[in-house]
């Protein structure tokens, strides 16, 4: 196989694969301090900050053999000057030397980077990159102690809404152009562009023109320099306050890989994490807010109602006597249970094995979907990440006209975290005549009209998995406590310094923003231990592991199976469904 030799030790790589030599250094584990280049996007070469020594080993043009040297070794032609390894392609035999080997090479990039820092403004205390800055960590890994340059900084326009969702602060830009590289060949919206010359140039977007683009907060996690900031999240956090927690995007079908970062148990920001399989690099903004529904507008502490349209809380137990005395009251012919592709396949599972074990039909659910809503990228018509869940579970997919039909014969309706009336599945007036009881996470148009509402965890308080619309499911894993949970006694949750060691007295850890609810399995073994029921799952793992035992499709598919591939995909494609 051909080979290259980097800082003295020999690696293979493949002809084929046609990589540049950035890319096949880091694939090693190895490093070399870069900005400009991304592996998702086209290689400009204009921070000069990856250069390394770059030399072949001489042949004899008869022969063919390599040329020697005294003491036995290849004869080696270095290029003449250093070269940039983002934009330089593997050959058989070459050399390269890094800074780990070279002091020339290293005091190159000290230089460049003393260079793109002579009009850096030193501010790092106010921004929001810190602690996650490539040029930050560089500098102290690679830069110089101080610089020379005492001339007045260059100063450019600061604090710039480029747009609804992005703050440009100009005089950190180092001309990357990642991000305008990131809308010609990524989002291809064309919005933004570099003006100006010299050490006055910048990004921005054309005269009158708005940066709205539905992926634009990818510039902001792709920016190596703070320049670009999220509005929303600016000023909120800094990244070592916060944990970091893998999850799932449930805005829609796609089932983009994000990391949702939380401070004093709620959710501050969600970026992308990074799944060649499903998501590359990017999230569109839409998932980004998905941290409003894990923080506001919960459904805290059941609820029931008493007199006309008025809701009053109550306690769990007055949930779960009023609850059963409903289902005592009624044959199992007069209750509807309604599923819901909003909720995880395991939610699902439960909630229709637990009925029908008192009897009731299947449980049906009809598919979220918004025709021509997607862009054949990251967006998807279909709004819901689970549809194909309650498909492969074998829930009864139906349309809205049987939905409510359905309904308007059954004498209790019960529904599982679907705000069938805020998409117009139902109206308010379809559940008059039956006892509506609602599994929810967040207080909408369903559960105004309901008569007992149980909160139930979402995405970011339970561990659960979701089948997006190419069929692959994937998993979920807590990021916040509720009022029941403790992050140091749950093993799927994170832990970050402020659990470890912070303290009430502390500025940014309190109780206050722990959800009173509960996971949907919770609530059923409660409820099945007062109907006299055989029926308890203590985690969703038991839950998914009978799931595998019994449905061919998951038969091989375990949670440490999602964590090892990032989710596998299963024998199923998308279907179309009409709304």
């Amino acid at each position: 196989m051909p080979e290259v030799f980097i800082d003295g030790k020999r690696y293979e790589y493949d002809e084929e694969k046609d990589e540049m030599l950035l890319q096949f250094i880091m694939d090693q584990g190895l490093e070399v301090p870069f900005f400009c280049y991304h592996p998702s996007m086209s290689i400009p070469a204009n921070c000069r900050q990856c250069m390394v020594k770059v030399g072949t080993p001489v042949k004899d043009r008869e022969t063919g053999e390599f040329e020697l040297d005294e003491d036995g070794e290849r004869k080696i032609r270095w290029f003449p000057k250093f070269q940039t390894s983002c934009s330089t392609r593997l050959q058989d035999g070459m050399v390269v030397l890094t800074q780990e080997s070279s002091e020339e090479v290293a005091r190159a990039q000290k230089d460049n980077l003393e260079f793109i820092l002579i009009n850096h403004p030193l501010d790092c205390p106010i921004c929001d990159q810190a602690g996650e800055c490539p040029l930050q960590i560089q500098t102290y890994k690679y830069g110089p102690e101080g610089s020379r340059f005492e001339v007045k900084k260059v100063h450019k326009p600061k604090h710039v809404d480029l747009g609804p969702r992005v703050t440009l602060d100009a005089e950190r830009c180092i001309n990357c152009t990642r991000c305008v590289r990131f809308t010609e060949e990524i989002s291809e919206t064309h919005q933004l562009t570099i003006v100006d010359r010299g050490d006055s140039n910048y990004p921005t977007t054309g005269p009158g023109e708005t940066f709205d683009d539905p992926y634009s907060l990818n510039t902001v996690d792709i920016c190596p320099v703070g320049a670009l900031t999220s509005t929303d999240f600016r000023f909120k956090a800094r990244v070592w306050e916060m944990n970091q927690t893998p999850s799932i995007d449930i805005t829609n079908g796609k089932g983009c890989n994000v990391d949702l970062w939380t401070r004093d148990n709620e959710v501050l920001r969600i970026t992308p994490r990074q799944n060649e399989e499903v998501n590359d690099y990017w999230m569109p903004d839409v998932g980004r807010t998905a941290y409003e529904r894990f923080n506001e507008n919960r459904v805290d502490r059941p609820s029931i109602k008493l007199d006309g349209d008025n809701q009053s809380n109550t306690s769990w137990n007055n949930a779960i006597e009023t609850f059963a005395e409903i289902l005592e009251a009624h044959d199992s012919s007069d209750i509807t249970i309604i599923g819901s592709p909003h909720a995880s396949v395991e939610e699902n599972y439960v909630f229709n094995k637990f009925f029908n074990l008192l009897g009731t039909s299947n449980a049906k659910f009809t598919p979220h979907i918004i025709p021509g809503s997607g862009d054949g990228f990251l967006i998807t018509d279909d709004q819901a990440p689970n549809t194909n869940g309650c498909r492969v579970i074998n829930l009864d997919e139906t349309d809205n006209d049987t939905i409510k039909a359905t309904v308007s014969g059954a004498k209790v309706v019960i529904i599982l975290s679907d705000d069938l009336i805020g998409r117009e599945v139902l109206s308010s007036s379809d559940l008059n005549d039956s006892y509506t009881i609602s599994f929810a996470t967040n207080n909408t148009d369903t559960t105004k009209a309901s008569d007992l509402v149980i909160p139930i965890t979402c995405v970011a308080e339970h561990t659960a998995s979701y089948v997006n619309v190419d069929g692959r499911i994937q998993r979920s894993y807590p990021a916040k406590e509720t009022k029941y949970t403790n992050r140091r006694l749950n093993l799927e949750m994170s832990e970050g310094r402020l659990d470890r060691f912070g303290t009430n007295f502390d500025n940014w850890v309190s109780e206050e923003n722990k959800v009173d609810c509960l996971p949907v399995w919770d609530f059923l073994n409660k409820l099945g231990d007062r109907l006299g029921l055989d029926f308890e799952y203590n985690h969703s793992r038991e839950i998914f592991s009978e799931l595998s035992d019994s449905l061919d499709i998951l038969n091989d598919v375990s949670y440490e199976r999602m964590d090892n591939e990032k989710g596998v995909q299963l024998p199923i494609k998308q279907e179309e469904v009409k709304a």
